[in-house]
């Protein structure tokens, strides 16, 4: 088995389900999302694409309910010992041999737990799993659960956040040297993943995102890619990535020549994130900390230009994105923990001029401050 963390470390995890399950009074927990799955087993797949389910009782037995192809993936990635596989047909229905399962388990009429919060339970996945087991026993919505155990990190996975932040770094190294006016975005791209892969990484939970010119202004992946002008303004955001754990980066890098009002929106940028920092303590609340940075920029009068968010954690994801549980908006009652990870970004997109500024870094948080993982300087980058 191709196991990225101790026993003593999946051990460990385990019992914090478990009492996590207890005091939710649950006789038995079903598992949907991918990432609980991995952090719990070391269950490696994107089979998560079509029903599967990893099934934890009260009791401690683990058994995985997934499809042929992926039977030899969680024998050779996970700890999981009891794996049944549900036969590919014509009008299949996986949740009845989940029902077989669940009375095996002696769980009929008993309350269970649901992670409905995941990419693998569809829409009507979820509703054919409902009427199945529909006055067979109580569902409750846990969708939460493992994720709240996950966002500390323990040190196992901090040495995978920190390997990642250094790929992460190499990269940004990459588009310093090859962002030049005549450069194809595809080219900037390839050699960015290029070191990442050299370095042992991993593909990312989602596209990097990369733009110039009026692209610059957009904040997911397109396919469009452009060749940068002479004078041009590239965005890119990006993350490392190492045992699928992430470590992200954004900058908006000049090409040529720079815009007067570009220097100020850096400015903005730069004062904000040191805001942020100075709040990203344990202790604090995470919606304090967009709330700074907020107050930043509007001081600085860019209310239009900047976002109702300003990151989020970071943590093993996997497709179709890599934010995780907490997100960094107003309000945002979540107390900051040492083992915390976090990705704050600053964005600044002047609709009005078609200009963007872009900074963001990845932060672990300690016993009384915060760390930023990227060794990368964030100077205004003009090339």
């Amino acid at each position: 088995m191709a196991l990225h963390f101790s026993k003593e470390e999946f051990f460990i995890r385990k019992n914090k389900v478990l009492n996590s399950m207890k005091e939710q009074n649950l006789d038995a927990l079903l598992i949907f999302r991918q990432e609980s799955m991995y952090w719990l087993t070391g269950y490696d797949t994107f089979g998560y694409v079509f029903f599967q389910t990893l099934i934890l009782s009260k009791d401690g037995n683990i058994i995985l309910l997934t499809r042929a192809p992926d039977l030899r993936q969680a024998q050779n990635t996970s700890n999981i010992e009891d794996i049944r596989i549900w036969v590919d047909k014509d009008e299949s229905k996986p949740t009845n041999d989940l029902k077989v399962i669940l009375d095996e388990l002696n769980l009929k009429g008993k309350k269970i737990g649901v992670e409905y919060e995941a990419y693998g339970l569809t829409g009507r996945n979820a509703i054919r799993l409902n009427k199945s087991l529909e006055n067979y026993c109580s569902l409750d919505d846990q969708s939460d659960l493992i994720t709240k155990l996950r966002v500390v990190k323990s040190k196992e996975e901090i040495v995978y956040v920190k390997k990642s932040a250094e790929l992460a770094d190499k990269a940004l190294a990459e588009i310093w040297k090859y962002a030049k006016a005549g450069v194809s975005e595809s080219k900037i791209l390839a050699e960015m993943n290029r070191v990442i892969f050299e370095g042992g990484g991993d593909y990312p939970a989602n596209e990097f995102i990369i733009g110039s010119g009026k692209n610059a202004l957009l904040c997911r992946y397109q396919a469009e890619k452009q060749i940068l002008n002479k004078r041009d303004q590239l965005t890119i955001e990006w993350a490392g990535t190492y045992k699928h754990y992430h470590s992200a980066m954004f900058r908006t890098i000049l090409i040529g020549k720079a815009d007067p009002r570009h220097y100020k929106m850096h400015e903005a940028c730069i004062e904000a994130l040191r805001s942020c920092e100075k709040k990203l303590k344990p202790g604090n609340k995470i919606g304090e900390i967009f709330d700074v940075h907020a107050k930043t920029l509007d001081d600085l009068g860019f209310n239009k230009a900047r976002m109702n968010a300003c990151g989020y954690s970071l943590g093993a994801t996997f497709s179709p994105n890599w934010m995780d549980w907490p997100m960094l908006y107003s309000g945002n009652p979540y107390i900051i923990e040492p083992g915390n990870v976090f990705f704050m970004h600053m964005i600044l997109m002047d609709s009005e001029n078609q200009l963007a500024m872009n900074l963001g870094e990845t932060y672990l948080v300690t016993d009384n401050d915060c760390e930023r993982l990227g060794k990368q300087k964030l100077d205004l980058v003009l090339l």
